[in-house]
């Protein structure tokens, strides 16, 4: 009896100095875990992805968990309602929430991609398309408000066409839902992000026709914002989480199209390494990505002229009201 007491006695010290070592492992870790909220998944954020893969976040002492929102209204929501850190999402959000009055509205923080990602697909292939083969068709162009919508009906008019006169905008379907929608009959054209678009190819359930972002031209399309009491309370973690987003973009500009692919392939499972390696190769062409994460004015100029023209801009925004560039410009220093 004695020396199974003894026994089981070591037994429990033994755990406790194995406990002890885990505790430590975990201790001297040291992970801050933070919660991002992205508006979709999708290889246009392929710095994002890559600042989590090559361990920009951790190197930051920043553990990041990735919550997709399936849209800049959801992810607007998790942010304001402290459910996120920071929040992925297109910045008509923040100007929506300053127009409705909002004083304490989150701040976007620094830039991600400096055009639209989508591309225009439709049912048959082909070599010569042009816009005005869109008369008389339909369209799936995500919601009323939404980057997407807005920018695709500004390329139309762009080209001469007059949504619902000359083409239907089908505007009734929710952004994640839109691939499904099209492949279930529903409209002649969708616009889709990679690598929706390059799969759905892939599989001949849609052909990719054009280039959203080539057409729209350079507009701030998604940024990172956060809160103003994190602004305000925590400044040592915008510093860091912004860091982590710069060191990922310098990465990004010399990496190579396999290297970026691989560095967002656990984010996309179900996609492999030469379809990511194509869309990271598409984006990297059309210049999509920036470079840092400093906003200009003028890029701020045209997302607003974009919201007025399709009539969502109740009263103009300053650059200052809504974008605050300090943290961008003081990583771009250190960073050199």
């Amino acid at each position: 009896m004695k020396r199974i007491v003894a026994l089981f006695l070591s037994l429990l010290m033994l755990a406790g100095i194995l406990a002890s070592f885990a505790a430590c492992g975990k201790k001297e870790e040291g992970l801050r875990k933070i919660v991002l909220n992205e508006v979709t998944r999708s290889v246009f954020y392929a710095p994002l992805y890559a600042a989590v893969s090559e361990g920009y976040f951790k190197n930051e002492g920043l553990e990041l968990e990735i919550v997709t929102g399936g849209g800049s209204d959801a992810s607007m929501t998790a942010l304001l309602a402290g459910e996120a850190d920071f929040a992925l999402m297109g910045p008509e959000t923040g100007v929506y929430v300053i127009n409705e009055g909002k004083t304490e509205h989150p701040m976007i923080i620094g830039q991600l991609t400096k055009r639209d990602g989508s591309f225009l697909l439709g049912r048959e292939k082909t070599d010569d398309f042009s816009w005005d083969q869109l008369k008389g068709k339909s369209v799936i162009g995500g919601r009323v408000g939404g980057m997407p919508y807005m920018t695709l009906m500004y390329v139309l008019n762009k080209n001469g066409l007059t949504p619902g006169e000359d083409v239907e905008v089908i505007n009734n379907i929710q952004f994640n839902l839109m691939g499904g929608a099209f492949t279930g009959g529903t409209g002649d054209y969708v616009t889709l992000f990679e690598p929706t678009a390059t799969q759905f190819q892939n599989n001949g359930s849609g052909f990719i026709v054009a280039n959203i972002g080539l057409e729209s031209g350079e507009v701030p399309y998604t940024a990172f914002m956060t809160s103003p009491n994190t602004i305000k309370n925590d400044p040592e973690l915008v510093t860091k989480f912004v860091r982590a987003i710069a060191k990922a973009q310098k990465w990004i500009v010399s990496a190579s199209d396999n290297e970026i692919a691989k560095a967002m392939q656990p984010f996309f499972p179900d996609s492999d390494i030469p379809t990511l390696e194509i869309v990271a190769k598409s984006y990297r062409e059309t210049d999509s990505w920036m470079k840092d994460p400093v906003m200009t004015k003028d890029s701020f100029a045209r997302l607003l002229e974009i919201i007025d023209f399709n009539g969502q801009l109740k009263s103009p925004v300053e650059f200052g009201e809504l974008v605050d560039n300090s943290f961008a410009e003081k990583v771009l220093k250190e960073l050199g």
